[in-house]
This record gives C-alpha cells, sequence and structure tokens, in this order.
C-alpha cells in the first residue's frame, strides 16, 4: 500500500464530495451578483489580513475581533453567502475529522492520546 496513492484517493473523494459540489454551487451564486461578491471579497481580505497578523503573534484587538465577527453576521443575512459559509464550514469539519482520523492512528508511537 502507498500512503500517497491513498491520499491522492482521499483527495479525489473530496473533489467529488457533496460539500465541494455544494460550495462550488454557492460560489457561482454569489459571484452572479457583483455586490455580494464585492461585500464576501473584501471580508476574505481582511479575515486573511487578520490571519497572518496572527501568526506572527500580532493578536487583534477586542474591537477588530468584533468588526469581524459583525461583518461576518451581516454577510449572513445574504442567503448566498450564508449557504457557501455553511459549505465551507461542512468542508472544513469533514477535513477536521479525516485529520483526528490520520492521528489516531499514530498515537501508538507516542505512548498516549494525541490531541
Amino acid at each position: 500500500m502507498n500512503v500517497y496513492d491513498k491520499a491522492h484517493d482521499l483527495a479525489a473523494a473530496l473533489k467529488d464530495s457533496e460539500e465541494v459540489k455544494e460550495i462550488s454551487q454557492a460560489m457561482k451564486l454569489v459571484a452572479a451578483d457583483p455586490d455580494s461578491q464585492r461585500m464576501l471579497d473584501e471580508f476574505r481580505v481582511r479575515q486573511n489580513e487578520l490571519q497572518q497578523r496572527m501568526m506572527t503573534g500580532d493578536m487583534p484587538s477586542q474591537e477588530e475581533m468584533e468588526t469581524m465577527e459583525k461583518s461576518f453576521e451581516v454577510l449572513s443575512l445574504n442567503l448566498n453567502i450564508r449557504r457557501l459559509f455553511e459549505a465551507e464550514r461542512r468542508l472544513s469539519v469533514i477535513i477536521e475529522d479525516v485529520n483526528k482520523i490520520i492521528m489516531e492512528s499514530l498515537q501508538h508511537l507516542y505512548g498516549g492520546e494525541l490531541k
């Protein structure tokens, strides 16, 4: 058994999953509305900037976090964007679950439970 072949099989299964199809459909609906696309793009840029800062140890202020949360709530009022966010969340859960399965398969190497 080749681990890389299995990884490619997993990648193909994810690509063909209902969750990825739902994300693709939701993205098309958002793209069809220029205002929705602009708002989502602006949110993603701000989100990425905050994540980059956090990775360097520069934690955003409480105000910045509240502003992002409010932006997320406003965007979620848009049905197509909410559909996209929900589909992305479902895919994220699958990826977390797969990662957990992989890590659990290796816990015997480290003599205990991995977190």
